[in-house]
This record gives structure tokens, sequence and C-alpha cells, in this order.
């Protein structure tokens, strides 16, 4: 007796066969997701019904030349690593490009993860009509948000330096009042000292050659940044609201989307999880911590700037806004310095939809109307 298989299985097989010996036809794809990597590139199409046309894996020297025969239709990538640069090489061979942020890719993603199901997953996260893209970044936006990261990248190293010899002197016995203005009167102490053992003074100097040149190399990228945010008006505009200087306006420039996607100053401020978590449920309003959402270095420059207002309101003067003092007088600093950052955003952004100048006059009068 010979065993045959069940029809099921066997039709199965034939639908299996099928689907590797048939080419799509490139004019049925409408969308394409693609997932990107350094060097392999998975891609997910569907045509006008949703249903899956395209499966391919190209590597990176294929990529541009698949898309180049291709006839022009959306290709959605994650925000990630050398996406805009891929969105506007892409956007040359007359794609459209839409770039996704991961966390909002993340819920179309099935299970068991894997590249093809990541480029499922955002070809389908692409397709949403209520779905936020990441705007493309030029190449000379992109070079402009390097000096942010090489500047923060800096400060962090000059930190680091600055606490290593501090430690280290303080195990001979050398110490230095707080702040980066007081460590050259460590090193020339440190200098001084005939105590010291002849390696802990050349190790000294190793440590203070290496501060000096991070010193150096900092008040360069700042001087660029600083030439940058002269050349740019909005940027100029920024940095007339108390609280914000000239690097956390070139940092709302240079990284904020564009303002006209946020219906209000309050959405902005949302974005930049400068607003309390909402828990509510039942009819019951169960507010939390802030969010912390969005970029990380915008919110943090926003609250160092707020909190240099109200080291200000809390002086003898009491100099500052009528509504922050008598905030000040029910919540901790901490608290108040969220909330000004928080307006400090909103009057940001409506300085960017409107392009107005920042008017404290005007601005009191509607705090004291309230």
């Amino acid at each position: 007796m010979v065993w045959t298989a069940p029809y099921g299985i066997e039709c199965a097989r034939m639908r299996l066969s099928i689907s590797h010996t048939r080419e799509p036809s490139v004019n049925q794809i409408i969308r394409i997701g693609m997932d990107t990597s350094k060097y392999i590139f998975q891609l997910h199409g569907v045509d006008a019904q949703e249903r899956p046309v395209l499966r391919k894996r190209l590597s990176r020297s294929a990529m541009l030349e698949f898309f180049a025969k291709l006839p022009p239709t959306i290709i959605v990538i994650e925000a990630c690593g050398a996406a805009h640069y891929w969105a506007r090489e892409l956007a040359k061979l007359g794609h459209e490009v839409k770039l996704i942020a991961p966390q909002l890719a993340k819920p179309y993603v099935a299970r068991n993860k894997n590249d093809g199901r990541d480029a499922d997953g955002l070809c389908e996260a692409g397709g949403r009509p209520r779905m936020h893209f990441v705007p493309v970044k030029t190449a000379e936006q992109q070079a402009a948000v390097m000096l942010l990261g090489i500047r923060e990248r800096l400060i962090a190293r000059r930190t680091q330096l600055s606490n290593m010899i501090r430690g280290h002197a303080a195990e001979f016995g050398l110490v230095a009042a707080k702040g980066t203005d007081k460590l050259p009167a460590l090193l020339a102490a440190i200098a001084e000292d005939a105590s010291l053992p002849e390696l802990a003074r050349d190790l000294f100097k190793l440590l203070s050659r290496e501060y000096e040149q991070s010193q150096v190399e900092l008040k360069a990228v700042e001087a660029k940044l600083k030439a940058w945010h002269r050349a740019d008006e909005m940027s100029r505009r920024l940095a007339q609201v108390p609280g914000i200087g000239p690097v956390t306006a070139a940092a709302l420039v240079m990284k904020a989307p564009n303002p006209h996607a946020f219906r209000s100053g309050r959405l902005f401020a949302a974005w930049l999880g400068l607003t309390p978590k909402d828990h509510s449920t039942g009819g019951k309003l169960r507010l939390g911590k802030i969010t912390r959402a969005g970029d990380e270095m915008l919110r943090s420059l926003l609250v160092v700037g707020a909190t240099s207002v109200i080291k200000v309101a809390k002086g003898p003067k009491k100099r500052g806004p009528r509504w922050l003092i008598e905030l000040l007088k029910r919540k901790s600093p901490k608290h108040a310095a969220v909330a000004l950052a928080n307006k400090m955003a909103r009057i940001a952004w409506k300085l960017m939809t409107t392009d107005e100048k920042y008017d404290s006059t005007k601005l009191n009068a509607a705090s004291q109307a309230a």
C-alpha cells in the first residue's frame, strides 16, 4: 500500500512552490518596508490590497541598484543610524521615504523578531493614517547636530578628567573648591608641591595636559556653535526668552521637528517629555511623573535653563515672574523648574510657528490677567 499525502498538505506544497517561482510585478508595489543594517537590507513590499508581493534580501552594494530600477514608491525606514543618509539617497531616485521612530514601529512587529518581521512591521506601520513620521535631515542639518553631540562628549570628558585630578590630588592632601574655574589653582598647587613623589608629579602633568587640550577643543566647538547661532534668525529670537541661551536656542532649531506639525505648544512640550504621565481610568484622573519622552538633550537644556531662572527668582531681589515666585512658595525648586521648562517650551513653539519676537510685557500682562 502506497501512502499519499493528504489533499490539504499537497495544496500547501503547490502554493509554496508557486510563491517561490513567481516573480512579483514591480508595478504592483505601493509601499516597501525596509529593515536596515550595516551590510544587509531586508525588504517587504505590499500591493494596493495590502497583500505581500515582495520579500527580498539585499546587500549594501546591491541596494541602490535595485531601487534605481524600481518605479517611484513609498519606502518606510526606521529612524536609526544612517537612516537619514539612505532617505536622501533614495529620494534622489524619485522615491518617497518615510522615517518612523523605533518606539512607534515596535507595536507592529510580530513575535519571534527577525529582519523579515521587522520589515513587515515597518511596512504595516507606514500605512497607518495616524502615524507620525520623522522629517528627513539634510547633510547640512546633520553637520550642525554634530556640534551638539561633540560638545556634549567634550563636556563629559572634561568632567571625567576634573574628577580624576581632584580624586588623585585628595590622596596627597591637596583639595580645591568646586567649579572648573578652581581647577587651575589646584594644578598650580600640585606643580609647586615638592613633597609629591616624582611618579605622581609626572602623571599629574599628563592629566593636566589632557585637561587643557579638552578645554581648547571645547572652546573651538562652542565658538562654531555660537557662530551658527548668530547666523540663524530663529535661533536669535529664541535666545531672547529668559532661560534659553545660545546653546539651547540652537539645539531647538537643530533638533526639534517641524513646529507646525504640533497643534499647540502643549503638544510640543509633551513631545519633549515635560508633561506628566497619564494613568487615568474609570473617570478617575491619575497623573504621575513627567514622561521623559522625546529628545533627552533638549529636555535637559530647558530644565537647566529654568533652574538658572529660579535661582534668580529665589534671590534677595526676587526677580522673576509673579506666578513663578508664588509657585516656589508651594512647590520645591525642582518641581518649579520642570513647570517653568514646560512653559519655556510652549513659548519657544509659539515663536517658531509665528515668527514673532519675545515680548516680556505681553507675557506678564497675560499671567497677571490669569
